[in-house]
């Protein structure tokens, strides 16, 4: 007779870096941990994780799919004391057993949790007394572990103190509640504390548990959870004050192996089975929890039920809207908005509408830019007649059932886009009307992913940071299963243990949760207090809930994506800027046939367009041609992987341009995909094949809809045999019946989200209109939206600032440098020598914020233009402007106005020897003085462009290329502009040298690391491909800034907006190539003659030479004069290593012309 155990304490992954059994594994499926429970039999399982229910939901859908009754717990920390209190060690802490016994129960520990972490958090979310006594019903307690408050007394032989303890758990909580909890690890403490707890039981009438205190499946990963321990408190193995594990018995142990521990306890083991019968908690699915919404009084007064008056008043404001856009509503739009409100009124979402509505309502009124849409919510008109959106459904054939259908009885989701400023606003304003305690942040988890679980590991073990970025880097899928199939991989495992210990273990830590962080968007908005549904969280001082947010729709909690989008604020700015000058003008009444913005577009002009600014959309935009909105539709849906790999971007193009022929398979198929010539792009699409042919009801086409996006077989033919018979009924032959539906098959794993597609491209549209048709507010307005987000100093991120600076440029506007005297906090339009400019932005220099930048302005309107840089200093000398603001604005060049040298070095150099000086050290001299000072060498052209580079992002007054012009030309078979105006042939082999401005690493099909860089060179720019094999190569090269030298293939450029490309056969550091590929050094004595006084430089010049002898490097030739004139070259024998040292010695001993390599 098979033994009958529950275990009853155990740690999940959401025990944070400390437990490791998995509820789920990284396919989303339950676990195998889970799964072989259920084939063992076990009939049920708890997880009490350390003070959180994490957990607690994905353990109870996942044990209840595999058959293993779910008891939902948590492992509570409990103070002696007030839980308000804050002193430190003034109360004892103990853990205590927490198991959920019914509804009720879980209600109080989500509540008691929650006030854990709102009012208790000190190092631990900490319950006490009083909360223990508030929230006790329908939960079971057990004693706790051997840091429980028992045994920490027993463990001081304070007997009768553990006695008092457990006797005032017992009377709060009652004997059937609560249970001595023993345990057997091994331990010594364990023993010690196991006889008292007994008597303790014994004299106090309660009932023992035996657990086991499980944090890994397995005894053999006992190794492993020492180093996810260490992990945790980033210490390393060999650090010999560490945390330790002084037990392997923390495992899934079996029923067989627990009645051996417990042998002598026979009742603590039959207990864990009537603990588990007893916990009956059942999830409530299908439940509704909306806030309420405030209506008229009038409405609650004529409908006595709240949900009619609610939908009445949605009703009434609908029609409003309606009137409002169109006068007298057309009948389409009646019919339309009669189906949508019966679907709302069905599903009972009426208040969900209002109160969207209501706080983008408030936005709007405060002139906080809000999106024209988002998402399947665009296709609603009851979201367009209430303002939640922008979009005409009808207008562009967008369904409502695509976004809520009688079927669906999850919340909606309209998530909302608001100016990257005003977000913040708008959530303050909810907070404010429904309530602090009712509007909580939503948390999110961090997974250990492949890399980071060898890096994590790596140092524990002791490997070095080397070794580990050399491991990582070769780390190219997102599993290590998968990765050490990788030859180089499967050698560095195999060099040592110490190497496969450190996969073995990287291998079972991957995958579990690591850490928790905030959602930059969601927030959960409850009609009581969000503890009331949910647990709570404190992290940071930011409270939020601890279930994700798609656990929280599950729950059927209101969850609103307020979403940032930059874009809103550019179109903002640049309207504000046309304003001035057309006091009428509206974005949102802009014509959608603009010649000139199909033009912009055609040519792919489209940097700072919205969506359509990145090289392939560019390229894609030109071959394409957009000559209708439909058009910019489209190319929001097309361009992603799925159907570029498909080739349904060729085809589109070639259709559209008449290249290829555009057929369709029955003729009510036309209505369908004649605005995107034949090809299914759009879920849509899908659903509306369904409806139109076959007669699917709007819900069951949603339904086919998502059956082909997840491509489930059995699902698939039931929609097929509906389909088909649908179609029958049309009298669509069923042989053309079967060709359409595969047809939909095959492109529904594509399609894209209509309603989204069209919200987006509207933005895209608009942002062109206004490039075509306001080029300078437009671009200013542009440029100031990446202050505070421009890369300066990041490698990998472009940094946009210098991109639309380019653009600037292109489009005819001189960038003017940042001066005290003309510049404004953002950028600005300026008439500089007869032409508009655009002065460069205060704030937009490294280390000037807002408040300093405004100070500035102030000070010159109020009081004229600054003279000098002490009149600046003395006019601005708050606390504000230290020494770092003055130095940056000089490093930036602001000061060079106000400055009396005629030299722009010299400028910096005083300006900068003056910024050093604290403020009042300044303010101390006298004008003569201040100019007295400067530092013993003027700041060379390179130190004032890489100052320029440190505090604005890029050289501004000069380029850095011009110091490598000479060795540029020798090595180069040509110049960039050269290659891009088709000089040299396509499939030659070229050298071009220049700079690297940006540079991004992206994936392979077969998920290798390959790169697309953009090379500028003193004449123009250029793409450069480097594929796999020759990244791997080159990669330690590539930087931004990198004066590089590039050998490779001219070829037509597939992915740029540019005719002509680089695919990179090999990539040098400009001084690695000369000391690689250069075999002759000449130094040329021009006009000198031997044997006379000038020897001397001669002499000099071999010094060097033999300074810097290298047998594998360069030649070194003479080219000199004799008496009678002659020219000789002389071979030496002398081989020296080529540097930017020696060439600056030769120029300096000799001249700046006295040298070639070849």
């Amino acid at each position: 007779m098979q033994k009958e155990f529950v275990h009853l304490h155990n740690h999940s992954e959401y025990s944070l870096l400390d437990g490791m059994l998995r509820i789920t594994d990284i396919d989303g499926k339950p676990s195998k941990f889970l799964q072989k429970i259920s084939k063992e039999k076990i009939p049920a399982l708890a997880i009490t994780d350390h003070g959180n229910m994490y957990g607690a939901i994905p353990f109870y859908k996942n044990a209840t799919k595999v058959g293993v009754k779910p008891i939902i717990g948590c492992e509570l920390y409990i103070t002696e004391g007030d839980r308000k209190d804050k002193t430190k060690d003034k109360f004892k802490l103990g853990h205590i057993t927490a198991l959920v016994r019914n509804n009720e129960g879980y209600s109080n520990l989500v509540e008691m949790l929650s006030m854990a972490y709102i009012e208790g958090f000190y190092y631990y979310p900490r319950i006490d007394f009083e909360l223990l006594e508030k929230y006790k019903e329908g939960i079971i307690f057990l004693s706790g572990c051997v840091e429980s408050l028992l045994a920490k007394y027993i463990l001081e032989d304070k007997f009768d103190k553990a006695m008092e303890i457990a006797d005032k758990f017992k009377s709060i909580l009652g004997k059937e509640n609560y249970y001595i909890e023993l345990m057997h690890h091994n331990l010594e403490k364990e023993k010690k504390v196991i006889k008292p707890l007994i008597d303790i039981a014994n004299q106090l009438s309660l009932e023992l548990v035996a657990t086991n205190d499980c944090h890994y499946e397995f005894k053999e990963d006992a190794f492993a959870h020492e180093v996810h321990v260490c992990i945790s408190t980033g210490a390393v193995l060999s650090d010999k004050d560490r945390m330790k594990m002084e037990t392997d018995q923390l495992y899934f142990k079996s029923a067989d192996e627990m009645y051996e521990l417990f042998k002598d306890f026979p009742s603590s083991l039959k207990n864990t089975v009537e603990i588990a019968q007893r916990c009956a908690f059942k999830l409530e699915k299908d439940k509704i929890y909306l806030p309420k919404f405030e209506i008229p009084k009038i409405y609650n007064e004529k409908f006595k039920d709240l949900d009619e008056a609610q939908f009445e008043y949605l009703k009434d404001l609908c029609e409003e809207g309606l009137k409002e856009r169109f006068g007298k509503i057309p009948k389409e739009y009646e019919e339309r908005l009669s189906y949508e409100l019966g679907v709302i009124k069905t599903t009972g979402f009426s208040s969900y509408f209002l109160i969207v509505m209501d706080f983008i309502k408030y936005a709007r009124e405060n002139k906080i830019p809000v999106g024209p849409g988002r998402g399947s919510g665009a296709g609603s008109l009851v979201s367009y007649a209430l303002k939640i959106t922008k979009i005409d459904p009808l207008k562009h054939n967008l369904l409502f059932e695509r976004f809520l259908n009688p079927s669906r009885n999850s919340m909606p989701d309209l998530d909302i886009d608001f100016s990257d400023k005003g977000r913040e606003e708008v959530i303050n304003y909810v907070i404010g009307k429904y309530g602090k305690e009712n509007v909580a942040n939503i948390i999110t988890y961090g997974t250990i992913m492949a890399k980071t679980a060898i890096k994590d590991v790596g140092r524990v073990l002791g490997f070095s940071v080397t070794e580990m970025n050399k491991i990582t880097k070769l780390i190219e899928s997102d599993s290590l299963s998968e990765a050490i199939n990788n030859p180089d991989i499967k050698k560095i495992r195999d060099l040592s243990e110490e190497h496969k210990k450190l996969f073995d273990i990287a291998t079972k830590i991957e995958g579990l949760k690591r850490h928790t962080g905030i959602h930059a968007a969601g927030k959960v908005i409850t009609d009581a207090p969000v503890y009331k549904y949910v647990p709570l969280a404190q992290r940071e001082g930011v409270i939020t809930t601890q279930y994700d947010g798609e656990i929280l729709t599950e729950l059927g909690l209101l969850k609103i994506d307020f979403l940032g989008l930059r874009t809103l604020s550019v179109i903002e700015e640049a309207v504000n800027m046309i304003k001035k000058e057309k006091p009428n003008f509206d974005i949102d009444n802009i014509p959608f046939d603009d010649k000139k913005t199909f033009e912009l577009l055609s040519q792919g002009k489209t940097t700072g367009v919205f969506q359509l600014e990145s090289d392939g959309m560019k390229k894609l935009v030109k071959n394409l041609k957009p000559s209708v909105f439909s058009d910019i539709s489209a190319l929001v849906a097309l361009y992603r992987p799925g159907p570029i790999e498909a080739g349904m971007i060729d085809s589109f193009v070639n259709r559209k341009h008449g290249k290829e022929k555009i057929t369709y398979e029955h003729p009510m198929l036309e209505d369908v995909l004649k605005d995107t010539y034949g090809t299914i792009i759009y879920q849509e699409q899908v659903m509306e094949i369904a409806k139109k042919l076959a007669n699917f009801p709007p819900e069951d086409a949603d339904k086919l809809r998502k059956a082909m996006g997840k491509k489930i077989p059995e699902e698939m033919e039931k929609a097929r045999e509906q389909f088909l018979k649908g179609c029958e009924k049309n009298a669509i032959p069923s042989k053309i019946a079967t060709k359409i539906f595969d047809h939909m098959y095959k492109f529904a794993g594509y399609g894209f989200n209509k309603s989204h597609s069209v919200a987006y491209a509207v933005l895209a549209y608009q942002t062109a209109y206004l490039k075509a048709n306001y080029p300078l507010e437009f671009t200013i307005s542009l440029l100031s939206s990446e202050i505070g987000h421009n890369a300066i100093g990041s490698e990998q991120k472009e940094n946009k600032m210098v991109t639309y600076i380019e653009e600037a440029m292109n489009l005819g506007f001189e960038i003017l440098p940042p001066d005290v005297n003309h510049s404004y906090p953002k950028f600005s339009s300026e008439i500089y020598n007869g032409k508009t400019g655009i002065r460069f932005a205060l704030t937009a220099i490294k280390n000037i914020g807002d408040s300093v930048a405004l100070e500035i302005v102030e000070e010159r309107e109020k009081n004229g233009p600054y003279r000098s840089l002490s009149d600046f200093i003395s006019r601005n000398n708050s606390r504000q402007f230290n020494k770092k603001v003055i130095e940056s604005l000089a490093k930036g060049g602001a000061f060079d106005g106000i400055m009396k040298e005629a030299d722009r070095n010299l400028k910096r150099t005083k300006a900068l020897d003056i910024s050093i000086n604290s403020p009042s050290s300044i303010l101390s001299l006298n004008s003569n003085a201040l100019f007295e000072m400067s530092q013993e060498k003027i700041l060379t052209e390179h130190e004032v462009l890489k100052n320029e580079k440190e505090v604005l992002g890029f050289y501004l007054s000069g380029n850095p290329l011009v110091n490598f012009k000479k060795i540029m030309k020798m090595i180069s078979t040509n110049t960039i502009s050269t290659l891009l105006d088709g000089s040299a042939c396509e499939n030659s082999k070229v050298i071009i040298s220049g700079m690297i401005t940006s540079y991004r690493i992206t994936k392979t099909k077969k998920n290798d690391s390959m790169a697309k860089l953009q090379v500028e060179d003193l004449t123009e720019s250029i793409g450069v491909t480097l594929f796999p094999k020759q990244f791997k190569l080159c990669k330690n090269c590539i930087s931004n800034d990198s004066i590089v030298v590039i050998e490779g293939i001219l070829k037509k450029s597939d992915f740029t907006n540019q005719k002509y490309e680089i695919l990179a056969d090999y990539v040098y550091e400009i001084f690695d190539f000369i000391q690689k590929r250069i075999k002759n050094f000449i130094i040329f004595f021009e006009g000198k003659q031997i044997m006379t006084e000038d020897m001397k430089e001669l002499k000099e010049i071999k010094k060097v030479l033999e300074a810097n002898r290298d047998d594998n490097g360069a030649k070194v030739y003479f080219v000199l004069r004799s008496l009678n004139n002659i020219q000789y070259t002389v071979e030496t024998s002398i081989f020296v290593k080529i540097n930017r040292e020696i060439i600056k010695k030769i120029e300096k001993i000799i001249g700046v012309n006295s040298w070639r390599i070849s």
